[in-house]
């Protein structure tokens, strides 16, 4: 048979016990019974509603609260909107950046290739005498599509192994090349990509004072003759052709890229197109430099040809023509070439001025 319920007076005694006693073992012992027993008559005691227990009152005790070490909700709001107005101008600007040429009359920029700086198959010798002719050449600027260095990176750093040219190594020449001339842009490729966010490149171009953009950068060239001239480079433009090397971004001209000079890199192949806006006459530029890592175990696995004309080509601005004047952009394969023909236009327009 069932136990009998146990009567309301004795759980109002044990109640009275749990009032007066702060433990439930001094409690149970002032009424003679076990703790086991007490706790669970304390419990039916409860059930009936004979037992209320007193929540504590704030007005007993004060909690020092120790600061938040999140944002509220509307200090993140306010936050992230402040982030979105720096990063909408920062981006907005970007669009097209604007360059004030001081020097007056002709003008060019050499247009490097992948440097590729660390490997053993790229033409240092041929580098340095690039830079060296942009540094003696006055009006000559200078401009890199990216991919300064192999910058191997997770299962790729392996490659470190069948190069000559250390990592550290590597970042030295990468900083005597930023350092060593004054650029007009400086364009991160897909290896520069590879440092993530804690990129050394985007540090040694800021202590250069150098232009860096990741991916690619658009000028707008401003004359003291008051003429605009606008240049856009890129690691690379989207579209390849087997028949085309310079499809990329003569594919770019062609879909609204209204710009006087279009180049890129990426492949290590050469290619070049003139591409003209019927509606505006303007004549643009389409530009694919090759890389100055000549020899390239990928390219011999893959069986690719080799298809470098120019690694370094030079176009020379000139103010005084219109935009859909052939002679207003000439476009060289060689810089040696290019530095001696830039050279002569600024003397002959320096002698038109003085007559």
């Amino acid at each position: 048979m069932p136990a009998p319920p146990v009567p309301d007076a004795e759980l109002a005694r044990v109640v009275e016990a749990h009032r007066l006693h702060d433990s439930h073992i001094t409690a149970a012992a002032s009424i003679g019974l076990p703790e086991t027993t007490f706790r669970r008559r304390l419990r039916m005691a409860q059930d009936r509603g004979l037992l209320d227990f007193e929540k504590p009152s704030l007005d007993d005790f004060t909690v020092a609260a120790p600061p938040e070490e999140r944002l509220t909700a509307a200090e993140l709001l306010k936050r992230r909107s402040s982030d979105f107005i720096r990063k909408q101008a920062a981006k907005e600007a970007r669009k097209l950046i604007q360059v004030s040429v001081k020097i007056d009359g002709p003008f060019g920029i050499a247009h490097f290739g992948d440097p590729h700086v660390d490997d053993d198959g790229t033409d240092l010798a041929q580098l340095q005498a690039d830079v060296e002719t942009i540094k003696a050449t006055k009006g000559l600027f200078a401009g890199n599509v990216g991919d300064f260095s192999n910058n191997w990176v997770g299962r790729l750093a392996r490659l470190y192994g069948e190069q000559s040219t250390s990592a550290h190594d590597a970042w030295t020449l990468v900083e005597w090349l930023v350092s060593e001339l004054s650029w007009l842009y400086l364009v991160g490729g897909n290896h520069d990509a590879w440092s993530g966010a804690g990129d050394p490149l985007r540090w040694i171009a800021k202590q250069a004072g150098a232009l860096y953009e990741m991916h690619g950068a658009r000028l707008a060239l401003s004359t003291p003759n008051g003429r605009n001239f606008r240049g856009n480079a890129r690691h690379d433009f989207k579209g390849h052709s087997m028949w085309n090397p310079a499809h990329g971004p003569s594919k770019a001209a062609q879909m609204g890229w209204r710009d006087h000079i279009l180049t890129c890199g990426h492949t290590h192949v050469s290619g070049y197109q003139l591409v003209k806006d019927p509606s505006s006459g303007l004549i643009t530029h389409a530009i694919r430099v090759a890389s100055y890592k000549i020899y390239d175990s990928y390219a011999e696995s893959q069986g690719l040809p080799n298809q470098t004309i120019f690694t370094c080509p030079v176009t020379i601005i000139d103010p005084n023509f219109a935009d859909n004047d052939r002679r207003c952009v000439t476009f060289l394969p060689d810089v040696q070439e290019a530095a001696s023909y830039l050279t002569w236009k600024r003397s002959r327009w320096t002698r038109g001025r003085s007559t």
